[in-house]
């Protein structure tokens, strides 16, 4: 009877230690930088060590458990992803070793709201959600005209082991990742504790935006320095940044896309 009592307790205590733990979501380039600084900003514990970009640094273990969590997602080629393996079942045990390796400062520490920021971590997001149900998940999305524009470390989904159909245009391969990562989040079910922002609003209506984060988290929140200028940068891009597989997540996230037809992923 004391060892199901202790064991009800150790659970219980889990499910409340979790709840002050905060996960930033989001492709890089989709503004998670931004909230990142916020929480920092507000006394959120984001890691013993973060970079300008504000991850949570170094990265490798998260970055070996994306690739463990890769090896359960097949490609059915083309733009289609069976996410199933990764849906059901139980997560790898190597993927949870590694993934609370890269954790242990955050999990360890005892401030009353901890979190991380480290965009890779939305390519293994569905085991995430599932060791941590009861996180709080900030979900950033960003118009993908302007996410493409520069490079970062999941441009190349082969990095991380998952498969597609590999092509030497950079700005297709970023409008590839972009996509996968979509799919990726869409066909999770949703934490209990999810709020999607657009970076858009954080910029524009940042008084406004934070009023939910605050509502969300139920905490106050710092204000930091937002730039206009970051928003529709791809309206003086010369090159390629509209692809047709954008146009229906734009329309689900209140982008207006550009009319006829578009480069294909």
């Amino acid at each position: 009877m004391d060892a199901a009592v202790d064991e009800i307790v150790r659970r219980i205590l889990a499910t409340v230690s979790e709840m002050s733990l905060i996960t930033v979501v989001g492709r890089g380039h989709s503004g998670t930088r931004a909230i990142s600084h916020t929480l920092y900003a507000s006394g959120v514990f984001m890691g013993n060590t973060l970079n300008r970009s504000g991850d949570k640094v170094p990265p490798q273990d998260m970055y070996e458990a994306c690739r463990v969590f890769a090896r359960s997602v097949t490609w059915r080629g083309g733009l289609s992803w069976d996410f199933e393996g990764v849906l059901s079942g139980d997560v790898d045990p190597e993927f949870r070793r590694m993934a609370e390796s890269y954790l242990a400062d955050v999990l360890g520490d005892r401030s009353p709201y901890r979190g991380w920021k480290l965009p890779e971590t939305t390519l293994a997001f569905p085991w995430i959600a599932r060791m941590f149900p009861e996180a709080r998940y900030i979900y950033l999305i960003r118009d993908p005209r302007d996410c493409i524009l520069s490079g970062h470390k999941t441009d190349d989904l082969a990095d991380f082991g998952v498969d597609y159909k590999h092509t030497d245009d950079v700005r297709k391969r970023r409008a590839i990742s972009w996509k996968y990562q979509y799919e990726l989040i869409r066909a999770t079910p949703e934490p209990a504790n999810w709020l999607t922002v657009r970076f858009e609003d954080f910029v524009l209506r940042q008084e406004e935006t934070l009023a939910r984060l605050e509502e969300f988290l139920h905490m106050k929140l710092a204000r930091i320095i937002v730039r206009e200028a970051s928003v529709g940068r791809w309206r003086e891009d010369t090159g390629r940044h509209m692809f047709e597989c954008f146009r229906e997540p734009m329309v689900e996230y209140g982008y207006a896309p550009a009319t006829g037809q578009q480069a294909g992923c």
